[in-house]
């Protein structure tokens, strides 16, 4: 059995949707209400967190112990619907893949069930895992992906990690998991590269049968 684990933001829906754009404005937001930044010092650390950790919670748990069910709170309340629509053909195409689909995000499961809602496609999920899962750490930390796996019941082999992220992939090659690029430059880290999300039907069906 194989599972396909996909990332959430930009990779299920096409990057520059507005949805990531909204939620780094409430980060900003966050940081200079919370924490008393002024505007441009927030920005210099969101960007040198994201660098260095992965992302800015990852960075503003370290530096600055926030209570990070606050953070959450505060950054994702995105009108998803204003950026997104249901994405028939993705249902479509998640429909015919008969392994086991995950999601695993470094956001909150709220903000994954409100995405996977408005695209149409939350039936096809089990389980969400997402960063409070994960003890509030972040990809691309590489403990994580061992407790993925645990969590998830298979081995490391089995999995097909789906990622717009190459650095979220390289971990994952490092542990045997098969890795599946969307819309991205390839590298040695990346098995497959898709140019959108859909293209993961035509992979899975050129891919050799799972071991049992």
């Amino acid at each position: 059995m194989r599972y396909y684990v996909f990332d959430l933001d930009d990779t299920l829906y096409p990057r520059g949707s507005g949805v990531m754009e909204e939620v780094r404005r409430l980060i900003l937001g966050y940081m200079t209400e919370r924490l008393q930044m002024l505007p441009e010092e927030a920005n210099t650390l969101r960007q040198r967190y994201l660098i260095q950790y992965g992302t800015t919670m990852a960075g503003l748990l370290r530096h600055w112990h926030i209570d990070p069910d606050d953070y959450l709170a505060y950054v994702h309340p995105v009108p998803i619907d204003r950026f997104l629509e249901p994405n028939p053909e993705l249902d479509q195409v998640l429909e015919g893949i008969a392994d086991p689909k995950a999601i695993w995000t470094n956001a909150s499961r709220r903000h994954a069930e409100r995405v996977l809602d408005v695209l149409g496609i939350g039936r096809h999920f089990w389980p969400i895992v997402d960063v409070c899962d994960m003890s509030y750490v972040s990809k691309p930390a590489p403990e994580l992906y061992p407790r993925l796996v645990s969590l998830l019941g298979v081995e490391a082999h089995d999995c097909i990690l789906v990622e717009d992220s190459v650095r979220n992939l390289r971990p994952a090659k490092s542990l045997g998991m098969t890795t599946v690029l969307v819309d991205g430059e390839p590298d040695d880290t990346v098995d497959f590269v898709i140019g959108r999300v859909e293209q993961i039907g035509a992979l899975a069906r050129s891919l050799p049968i799972a071991r049992a």
